[in-house]
Formats: structure tokens, C-alpha cells, sequence
């Protein structure tokens, strides 16, 4: 019998603003030495992403409240998607260098993305809701 190989499942197009394209490239790569898998990630994601110069407001974008649901369990969780220095998890603030927060990055609301777990299962999410502050409460700084 042949070993099996675990493949990624198939992911959906994303979209990502130009000003969040270029400040999360700049993170990806001052990131690598010290988080090197969520680096290469989001990195991967930047790549596949379409850039936009303004975001729906539909889009998954920094400093974006959204809500999503762990497809496995159901539950629904609520977050701001922020910059690793911001990242507050009481407060519902969660860093884009997480898998989780990587894997919402340039998503629309219905669309679902598999996502590997810290322990290398596979999950999938699908975004229920988004919404964008006012630009000066996105926490955009690097």
C-alpha cells in the first residue's frame, strides 16, 4: 500500500488592499526568523492575493471586525483582525501572524478557507461577517 500523501485542500481567491499588501510583506519578512512556518504562510497568501485598491465592504482587511465560524464545530467567534503588537485575545484582537488570522486575511463574507491547526489538522472557516472601522481605529501601524 502506498503511503498517503496529505495534500492542502483547494483555496478560495482572496483580495488584499495595496497599503495592507505592502506593510504585511514587510512583516512577513522581518518574521521569518522568528516565526518562520505563519511567515512563509502569509507570505504564500500575499502572493495568490489580488490586489485591490480599495476594499469591499465585504473584505477581510486589518483592522477589519469580523465574525467566522470554525466549520468543524460551529461555533461562531468574533475578532479584529490586527498587527502582531496589537494582538489582544481577551479583547477579541487577533494577530494576522496566527494561522487563523492569515488564513481570514483577504477572505469576503460566505467565503470558507481550510487553515492547518498549530498541530497540523486541517480546519476550515467561513467568514459570517465584516466590517471596517473608522481608519484611524484599525491599529495599522506595523
Amino acid at each position: 500500500m502506498e503511503p498517503q500523501i496529505e495534500t492542502a485542500p483547494a483555496t478560495p481567491p482572496i483580495a488584499v488592499t495595496r497599503k495592507d499588501h505592502d506593510r504585511l510583506a514587510d512583516l512577513a519578512a522581518a518574521a521569518s526568523d522568528r516565526l518562520p512556518e505563519v511567515a512563509d504562510r502569509l507570505s504564500a497568501e500575499l502572493a495568490r492575493a489580488r490586489i485591490v485598491e480599495k476594499a469591499a465592504p465585504s473584505l477581510v482587511t486589518m483592522g477589519a471586525h469580523v465574525s467566522f465560524r470554525d466549520d468543524d464545530s460551529g461555533e461562531v467567534r468574533n475578532v479584529t483582525l490586527v498587527y502582531p503588537k496589537d494582538q489582544d485575545l481577551a479583547r477579541g484582537r487577533l494577530s494576522v501572524l496566527t494561522p487563523v488570522g492569515t488564513a481570514l486575511l483577504g477572505l469576503t463574507v460566505g467565503q470558507s478557507i481550510p487553515w492547518r491547526t498549530r498541530d497540523g489538522r486541517w480546519k476550515t472557516l467561513t467568514v459570517v461577517g465584516a466590517a471596517h472601522p473608522a481608519a484611524a481605529s484599525t491599529g495599522a501601524e506595523a
